[in-house]
């Protein structure tokens, strides 16, 4: 499977809340890593992370601004769409690095603006 049909999968299973699909997409090993605390999480940590989306998001959706197919993976820059809660249009912009091998995503660095992400993650905390 190309690199590419594998992000395709990976972000089609988030905005379907099908983690045990992400689950899969990812290596076991994999580290996820965030530039806004600089922490590499577990698969395991990104799942529930990632579940917390989905209980304070409705109708997430990637809206890809651009895409670079690279030899060990994909780099994408896309706006993370939604409604909070309260009704809330949210959109956050990011870009990810996202290494595969052997047809299974090994690293994700997700670059973002924290601020931007507050209000998300105050919703999520509180749901």
């Amino acid at each position: 499977m190309q690199h590419e049909q594998i992000v395709d999968r990976f972000f089609a299973a988030i905005e379907a809340g099908a983690i045990d699909t992400v689950q899969d997409i990812y290596a076991p090993d994999a580290v996820i890593w965030h530039n806004d605390d600089l922490v590499e999480q577990t698969v395991e940590d990104n799942l529930k992370v990632l579940a917390g989306l989905h209980r304070a998001v409705s109708g997430i959706s990637y809206e890809i601004v651009r895409r670079a197919a690279l030899a060990d993976g994909v780099l994408q820059q896309h706006v993370l769409r939604g409604r909070l809660p309260d009704g809330t249009a949210v959109a956050l912009h990011c870009a990810m690095y996202l290494q595969i091998r052997d047809g299974h995503i090994t690293r994700v660095d997700e670059y973002l603006d924290s601020a931007a992400r507050g209000p998300i993650r105050r919703a999520r905390e509180s749901v």
